[in-house]
């Protein structure tokens, strides 16, 4: 799954504007407007409350922070990361360690000074006989006074700031493997009919894939698998080969290592000499290979069905924008909402403070891993699962495309990072915009009226392309106060060879996956995207009541004796009195509600928040697999739907990104958040998991489509108000009817006059797409992790 080259981005044109007529200016449009209409854009005067005390190093604590590691006295022996070869020690990473919320909580309400600010540094430190990547803490910044460098272990559960690096440098591996290929390039002629140069220009070499089969007392193991390179359409991971071979490297010496087992057609072979003997043998049976041809195209530049050249409708919006933003704080206002936003280049973007009409109602929202878990029967699909976060997902939230990803009108942020020594930005991945919903938020029709309200919603949404998949993350704000965050996903499958030979071509029953070319099958697999909430509702001391849908029987004094006793139904109420892991009830049986016990609304019911399955594909689901032989104890969160944990500024997050390098001694196992503590009426921390058990078909060849892939959770208030607040907030109208005509009352901006509109608010100006190329992983273990 975690493959990426070159990116080629192919646009189309012409779309034009029908329906609903709402845009704001941005980097790619300019938006023309006659008559009485006063175009308002972002320029309003607007500045946070606060300071955006989780904003990433400024570039002079940046510098700062760089200056101290390389000429101050810290032990690290630092090699610049330009002269560094695989003995060096060279900085990773260096990004903000986020405050506890102990010490910000009391500066946001204002009782307290902002608290110190901390990087977080990562260095490779692979100088010894074992190779490691440690994490330190460096500040106060600025690092003026009494600067101090720390191994950053609070946050990890497991009493350690390293792992163990089991590749200290890839191209040292894929140079190796490049010389070993080569002496066995009679093999794969035979069999697959090209050899593995890994010739990135030819689109009919070979590639390899590796895959970690073990990391065992310094040994490492690995299944090499065969792919096509696939540099037409990037679609390598669609193009496996049917041939594996197995590499150990007992040490990180590349003189040490082997070649040991190959994998064909179903038989595993011994040595390389057992696997040439076979091939001579004239009952080998050879399968046809899997090429790349037009059936990979994501593009079709025909004309296509009737009607396809007809432009589109898309929405624009005249009158400016109607949210506020601080660029410099990345603070955010509208109709009652307010947050932060932060980045990290290892999970993307963050939530912080987000108020609902000045009450905060979330501390912390946003992605903490994402898992994909395959199943198959070779060495590869057999074995495989990544997390995420290791490759880097806030480095791979690449520049957004105008018009498609986003609405022309959006506004557009940069995210600027430092990967080693060096800060680099990512050009208008963020973006945020309003849209009018294709349905009515309310509406009702009496005898004698007709009243209706439009449904409009804040979206803040980023795209991570993390090697075949590309995954579009959605914060979404709705007028009544509730909270929606959804994943969608597309991309290229990870598929499994299909085989097939000249004497048996048919379709055999396939308990992972289907058949969907002439030597490619899909791969089952999870997808469990995992989340963190930190909820203050009305304070943060609260409970989680599970409130139960159950049937009942029961006799009323009012009812007739041939109805008695009635079959109805009741809610129950139960408290989650400690910390816990949760599934979805079957039927919607029960609610998650999170609420205060102190606080009541003015019908003296508790205020709260309900946790549900949003507007996606289903429920999300968690993972499959029991007790995975490959995940071991590095991803214990995706065994349920959610968890309801108490807060702790030393449980920042589930997971680490170095889980995935060390999973039987992971530095977060999430399986000790969960320890019995009482949760009623504590500072609460939910986690929960988006995904879906993804079984590709047909139709996700070349690509799987968003709209098939989706999954949501929403956070919604339950009896947090006492009316529905969105009659301050929405716009509608009201149709009184009779005899004498209709009377209409609007309420909220309506339109009055027509607007002009230049074509670039239609269709944006690609020219000023930015990005020259996409910064892509080599899947080297320690690279990846930053993103280089």
């Amino acid at each position: 799954m975690q493959y990426l080259n070159k990116y080629s981005i192919g646009f189309s044109s012409l779309v034009i504007v029908t329906g609903f007529l709402l845009v704001v200016l941005s980097p790619f449009l300019s938006l023309h407007v006659e008559g009485p209409i006063s175009l308002v854009t972002e320029s309003r005067d607007f500045h946070a409350t606060k300071t955006n005390v989780w904003a990433d190093l400024s570039s002079d604590e940046f510098d700062g922070v760089l200056h101290f590691l390389f000429t101050e006295p810290n032990g690290l022996n630092l090699t610049k990361g330009a002269l560094a070869t695989q003995w060096d020690n060279h900085v990773l990473l260096v990004e903000v360690l986020s405050p506890n919320k102990t010490d910000v909580v009391g500066y946001l309400d204002g009782r307290l000074d902002a608290p110190p600010r901390w990087a977080r540094v990562s260095v490779s430190q692979p100088a010894a006989e074992e190779a490691f990547i440690y994490d330190y803490m460096v500040g106060p910044l600025p690092l003026d006074d009494a600067p101090q460098i720390l191994p950053l272990e609070y946050c990890y559960n497991s009493g350690r700031s390293y792992v163990r690096n089991p590749v200290p440098n890839f191209e040292v591996l894929m140079e190796w493997l490049r010389v070993k290929t080569e002496a066995v390039a009679d093999i794969t002629l035979d069999l697959l009919g090209g050899d593995s140069h890994l010739e990135k220009s030819d689109p009919d070499s070979l590639n390899i894939m590796p895959r970690i089969s073990a990391i065992e007392n310094g040994a490492t193991g690995y299944w090499l698998q065969f792919q096509r390179a696939g540099e037409k359409s990037d679609a390598r991971s669609i193009l496996p080969q049917g041939l594996y071979v197995k590499l150990v490297a007992p040490t990180r010496t590349p003189d040490s290592w082997e070649l040991e087992e190959w994998y064909y057609n179903g038989i595993l072979y011994n040595s390389t000499e057992m696997f040439r003997a076979a091939l001579k043998s004239p009952d080998f049976e050879r399968l046809y290979p899997n090429l790349d041809g037009a059936w990979t195209d994501l593009e079709d530049y025909g004309r296509g069905l009737p009607n396809r050249q007809i432009a589109a409708p898309v929405m624009v919006q005249p009158m400016g924008a109607r949210y506020d933003i601080d660029r410099k704080e990345r603070f955010v206002s509208w109709m009652g909402f307010e947050f932060y936003i932060s980045f990290s280049q290892v999970t993307g973007i963050k939530l912080f403070d987000i108020k609902f009409r000045g009450e905060r109602i979330i501390y912390e929202l946003g992605m903490q891993e994402a898992l994909a878990h395959y199943a198959g029967n070779d060495p590869t699909q057999g074995g495989l699962q990544f997390l995420d976060s290791f490759f880097g997902m806030g480095v791979r939230d690449f520049e957004l495309v105008p018009g498609y990803d986003c609405p022309a009108y959006a506004t557009y942020m940069a995210s600027a990072y430092h990967v080693g020594e060096h800060t680099l930005t990512n050009e208008n991945n963020i973006c945020l915009f309003e849209y009018t919903a294709d349905h009515a938020l309310q509406r009702h029709t009496s005898e004698s009226s007709v009243s209706i309200s439009r449904a409009q919603y804040l979206v803040l949404r980023t795209v991570s392309t993390v090697g075949n998949y590309d995954y579009t993350f959605d914060y979404i704000f709705y007028l009544d106060g509730s909270v929606e965050v959804k994943v969608r996903a597309s991309g290229f499958i990870f598929g499994a060879f299909h085989a097939s030979s000249k004497s048996n071509n048919e379709t055999k029953l396939n308990e992972y996956g289907y058949r969907v070319h002439d030597a490619l099958a899909t791969s089952m697999h999870d997808h469990v995207i995992n989340f963190k909430a930190d909820l203050d509702i009305a304070g943060t001391s609260n409970t989680l009541v599970r409130v139960g849908i159950e049937p009942l029987t029961k006799s009323f004094v009012w009812d007739e004796a041939s109805k008695s006793p009635r079959n109805t139904m009741r809610l129950t109420h139960t408290p989650v009195l400690e910390e816990t892991g949760l599934d979805w009830p079957r039927n919607s049986g029960e609610m998650y509600i999170v609420l205060n016990n102190d606080s009541t609304n003015s019908w003296g019911e508790k205020r709260g928040y309900r946790i549900t399955p949003g507007m996606g594909m289903g429920t999300p689901s968690h993972l499959t697999v029991l007790n995975s032989t490959s995940l071991k104890a590095s991803a214990e969160w995706a065994s349920k739907d959610l968890w309801a944990v108490k807060q702790k500024d030393t449980e920042p997050r589930s997971a680490s990104p170095m889980n995935w390098i060390e999973p039987a001694n992971p530095l977060v196992d999430f399986s000790k958040f969960v320890d019995g503590e009482n949760t009623v009426q504590e500072d609460l921390v939910i986690y929960f998991n988006l995904g879906a058990h993804h079984v590709p078909h047909s139709g996700d060849i070349p690509n799987t489509l968003m709209h098939t892939s989706a999954s949501s959770v929403m956070f919604t208030p339950h009896n947090f108000h006492d009316h529905d607040p969105t009659r301050q907030s929405a716009q509608g109208v009201r149709l009184d009817l009779g005899a004498s005509g209709k009377k209409l009352r609007y309420y909220g901006g309506r339109y009055k006059h027509g607007v002009v509109l230049n074509t670039t608010d239609l269709e944006p100006d690609m020219s000023q797409y930015l990005s020259t190329m996409h910064g892509t992983t080599d899947l080297s273990f320690n690279k990846s992790l930053i993103g280089t």
